[in-house]
C-alpha cells in the first residue's frame, strides 16, 4: 500500500508542477521547487494545492523562477545587512570567515521544507510565510542566525566550519520565538528602509512588487472562492498528464528528484498524520 501511495503522490506532484509551468511559460523550474509543491499537495490535496502553487509561483516564489539566479542572489543580499543591523560583532565574524550567504539558499527557495525534518515545523513556517511579505523568509534566515549568535561565535572562524554549523538547524529550535522575532525584525527594518540605510543596489524583486496587488485582489475576493471553484468541475483548472513522448522525456529529469522527495515526505507524513494521506489518496 505504501508503494502505491508513493506512486500516486509522485504522479500528482508532476501534474501540479507541469500544470503551473505550462500555464506560465515565463516561469522556470528550479531545484527545490518540488519541496514547496509536495508540502502543498500533502496538506491541501491536488486541486487546491495546484491553485496555491500557481499563486505562490507568480507571487511569493516568483523571484526564484527566473531563467538565471540574479534575483535569487539579490534576495540573499538582504541577509548580511540584517545581521549587521542587529549584531555588528556577528556580522564581522561571518565576514572574516568568508561563509557568505549560500548556506541559506535552500532555506529560502524551499521555505525551509528541504532542511527541517519535522513536518509540523514546516507547516508552521508555511502558515507564517503565506500570511507575510514575500521577503519574510530571508528575515527569518537572519533571525535564525542571530538567535544562535553565541554558538556561532564559538565555531572556528573559517568558511567550512561556519557553513557546516549554520547548515545544521537544531531539532529543538524554538520556532514560535523565531516567528515572533522575525515579525519584529521585519517591522524594525522593512525592505525599503534597509535598502536606504545600507545603500543596497538590488535587482528589483518581482515578488515584492506584486505583493500589494495580491493583497488587494485577495481582499476583494469572496472568502469561499476556492471552495466554490473546487465544487465546480472544470477541465481548465485540472492538471493534464503529458501525452507527448518528448514532453515525458523532457520532464523525466526532474522526475527522479521528485521521486526522492515524495518518498521522504510521504514517510514523514505517514508518521505524522495517516488520516491526511487517506484523504489524499
Amino acid at each position: 500500500m505504501a508503494e502505491l501511495e508513493r506512486s500516486v503522490l509522485q504522479d500528482q506532484l508532476l501534474d501540479m508542477i507541469l500544470y503551473v509551468l505550462r500555464s506560465h511559460p515565463e516561469l522556470h523550474y528550479y531545484q527545490g521547487y518540488h519541496d514547496v509543491a509536495v508540502t502543498l499537495l500533502l496538506t491541501a490535496g491536488l486541486r487546491l494545492g495546484t491553485a496555491m502553487l500557481q499563486t505562490l509561483s507568480t507571487h511569493h516564489l516568483r523571484d526564484f523562477m527566473d531563467p538565471t539566479m540574479e534575483r535569487t542572489r539579490s534576495v540573499l543580499s538582504y541577509l548580511m545587512p540584517l545581521i549587521q543591523s542587529e549584531s555588528p560583532v556577528l556580522h564581522d565574524f561571518m565576514l572574516r570567515s568568508e561563509v557568505g550567504c549560500i548556506f541559506a539558499l535552500s532555506w529560502l527557495i524551499t521555505w525551509y521544507g528541504h532542511v527541517l525534518s519535522d513536518f509540523h515545523q514546516v507547516l508552521r513556517l508555511y502558515d507564517f510565510f503565506l500570511a507575510s511579505h514575500p521577503l519574510t523568509p530571508v528575515y527569518c534566515a537572519a533571525q535564525m542566525v542571530l538567535m544562535r549568535e553565541s554558538e556561532v561565535l564559538q565555531v572556528d572562524c573559517d568558511m567550512p566550519s561556519v557553513h557546516q554549523f549554520l547548515s545544521m538547524i537544531p531539532t529543538d529550535f524554538p520556532y514560535e520565538t523565531l516567528i515572533s522575532r522575525t515579525h519584529t525584525l521585519f517591522q524594525k527594518y522593512p525592505p525599503s528602509e534597509l535598502e536606504r540605510q545600507t545603500s543596497l543596489r538590488l535587482l528589483k524583486s518581482i515578488s515584492a512588487a506584486s505583493f500589494r496587488s495580491l493583497q488587494i485582489s485577495s481582499a476583494q475576493q469572496r472568502p469561499d472562492f476556492v471552495l466554490r471553484q473546487q465544487a465546480t468541475p472544470s477541465l481548465d483548472v485540472l492538471p493534464v498528464r503529458p501525452q507527448n513522448t518528448l514532453v515525458k522525456l523532457a520532464v523525466w529529469g526532474i522526475s527522479a528528484s521528485l521521486g526522492a522527495a515524495a518518498f521522504v515526505v510521504t514517510q514523514t507524513a505517514l508518521e505524522w498524520g495517516p488520516d491526511l494521506l487517506l484523504g489524499l489518496f
